[in-house]
């Protein structure tokens, strides 16, 4: 893919991430006022295992949950921006995929359509489509990531499309082949969907492989980078998955703050390494 293909693709991702982050605001001055009659309707928990160990000492706070929502999308919009401006004339076949990664925490405004159907009348189809649309970016972003440390460990594909679209595909067969129960969410205004079990395994798997995959990079190119980018996906993942299943106000902020740091050092270990090439 060319330079300015990919600089197109940023800044396609920096419009969706304003428009996210305008939706949170614009959904904020009506929704907030309707937690309070939400709270009661919530009938599972968060299926983070931090959350539900904080659960037994803290109420389920849906400000909270609204909170790493618009964080989310803040995130995204900052993260791009800074992708965009310090990578705009440097090569790199891993950042695309890191944007990619950062550019997933747009949707979770979509989250957002659970308390506005207090207010409108929302066909169960849209809320459907939004609960699959929000599984397809998640996914997305994290076989993104993992891609990207495949590049490091070498895959050399010249034509970026293609892994584009092999990620895709992936991630459609799953956002579109997993039930979801539209009448039932969680406290993160999430819909339930099935294999949940299955889900976090693979997450899990594909964390692990991804952080494995920096530190084989950094001992066949002898590059100790690698070695502070895979501590930073590291750190991402966790922050992610902090942030994300988030229902207490134990979670936004560190899951911001392990997000912001692990997004840090593989955006400038990956600068380092392709300046000067």
């Amino acid at each position: 893919m060319t330079l300015s293909g990919r600089n197109g693709l940023f800044k396609a991702e920096i419009v969706l991430a304003v428009l996210s982050a305008l939706t949170v605001i614009a959904a904020s001055l009506v929704v907030l006022p309707a937690y309070a009659s939400l709270s009661p309707e919530l009938t599972r928990h968060s299926e983070g295992v931090f959350h539900a160990f904080v659960s037994r000492f803290q109420h389920v706070n849906l400000y909270a949950v609204h909170a790493s929502i618009a964080g989310s999308a803040l995130y995204a919009l900052l993260v791009l921006i800074l992708i965009y401006h310090s990578f705009e004339t440097t090569q790199s076949p891993e950042i695309l995929f890191v944007a990619f990664f950062a550019g997933s925490f747009a949707f979770e405004a979509l989250r957002l359509i659970l308390p506005l159907k207090e207010f409108y009348e929302i066909p169960s189809l849209y809320l459907l489509m939004a609960s699959r649309m929000l599984l397809f970016s998640r996914y997305f972003g994290i076989f993104s990531l993992f891609t990207a440390s495949v590049y490091a460990a070498g895959l050399e594909v010249r034509k970026q499309r293609n892994v584009i679209l092999v990620i895709t595909v992936a991630t459609l067969i799953i956002a579109l082949g997993v039930p979801i129960d539209t009448q039932t969410w969680d406290s993160t205004l999430n819909m339930i969907n099935g294999y949940v079990s299955l889900f976090r395994l693979i997450e899990t798997g594909v964390a692990l492989i991804t952080v494995i995959s920096f530190l084989i990079a950094a001992y066949s190119r002898g590059s100790k980078e690698y070695a502070f980018i895979g501590a930073g996906a590291f750190l991402a993942f966790l922050g992610r998955n902090l942030l994300l299943n988030a229902d207490t106000w134990v979670g936004p902020v560190p899951g911001i703050l392990l997000l912001s740091a692990g997004i840090w050092f593989i955006c400038t270990q990956l600068h380092k390494i392709y300046l000067w090439l």
